[in-house]
């Protein structure tokens, strides 16, 4: 469970939908939107493709900031109903340009291939995030291999969970910007709304609009939202913060810094950009 903290949880609050975003391809910078589709499957458009490293056969993560940080690089998004790839030079790519895996694989000097279904018991590597921040981002760490999207049916590579939320409230608290979290759902919350409050969604749900998403576990962090994204500079405080303040072992791990809460779908529908937020436990 979470270490001892002194945040007071109040019980009612006026809370709303602040922004909403989706990652096309996993581990790309993605884009907002102002409103969303959600199902079982979680967001539509939403981490729909991914690298395939061709020597290892796990997909490329930035999680495994050594090989894959370049990533955080690129931008995706599928606002024309098909996936455009902007790279560090100011170019765009569509997904299906058939040198995409070339032009990829020259970008990241790794053979890889870019993917739309998730091979059954898909694995990243998940390397120890904060001996990452301790030893350097290009130290050779050891970690675990992560089976990803076991709760999400369908082919979306999701780390561990449909739909992940955030609040404004943690976000400014530990002094990040949202992207670098890599939610789905940015919640606003009040003035005087405490930190790390999704910790206490847990085992609950959630109603935006006519949709229900019902609250798995709180989010551990890896080191990505420590990293450069785009023209952003290096974060460490976004692992370091919750890692001091925030710590819950979800998943038989041992206690792992956490900030946000995953989520899944009970009743599809669209969300929308200013919907109320009401959480019910």
């Amino acid at each position: 469970m979470a270490d001892s903290t002194a945040f007071s949880r109040p019980a009612m609050v006026d809370m709303r939908v602040h922004s909403l975003l989706r990652y096309p391809v996993k581990s790309m910078l993605g884009e907002t939107v102002s409103s969303m589709f959600v199902d079982e499957h979680g967001a539509e458009g939403d981490r729909r493709l991914a690298l395939l490293d061709a020597e290892t056969g796990h997909l490329a993560s930035a999680k495994n900031a050594r090989l894959w940080r370049g990533l955080l690089k690129c931008t995706a998004n599928g606002d024309t109903g098909r996936v455009n790839i902007g790279l560090p030079d100011g170019t765009t790519v569509t997904a299906d340009d058939p040198g995409i895996d070339d032009l990829l694989s020259r970008l990241l000097g790794r053979a890889v291939r870019l993917i739309t279904q998730r091979p059954e018991g898909a694995t990243l590597v998940r390397p120890d995030p904060e001996k990452l921040l301790e030893l350097g981002l290009d130290a050779d760490v050891g970690g675990r291999i992560l089976q990803i999207a076991k709760a999400t049916p369908g082919d979306a590579f999701t780390d561990e969970a449909p739909l992940h939320a955030i609040t404004t409230a943690t976000l400014e608290h530990i002094g990040v910007e949202a992207l670098r979290y890599r939610p789905n759902i940015v919640v606003a919350t009040p003035p005087g709304y405490p930190p790390y409050a999704e910790n206490d969604w847990v085992g609950g749900e959630i109603a935006i609009g006519n949709t229900w998403l019902r609250v798995l576990t709180a989010t551990s962090r890896c080191v990505v939202p420590t990293l450069e994204h785009g023209p952003l500079p290096r974060a460490p405080q976004a692992l370091r913060t919750p890692a001091a303040e925030n710590r819950w072992d979800t998943g038989g791990h041992g206690a792992q810094p956490c900030a946000g809460a995953y989520l899944a779908v009970t009743t599809e529908g669209v969300v929308r950009v200013g919907d109320r937020v009401t959480i019910s436990r």
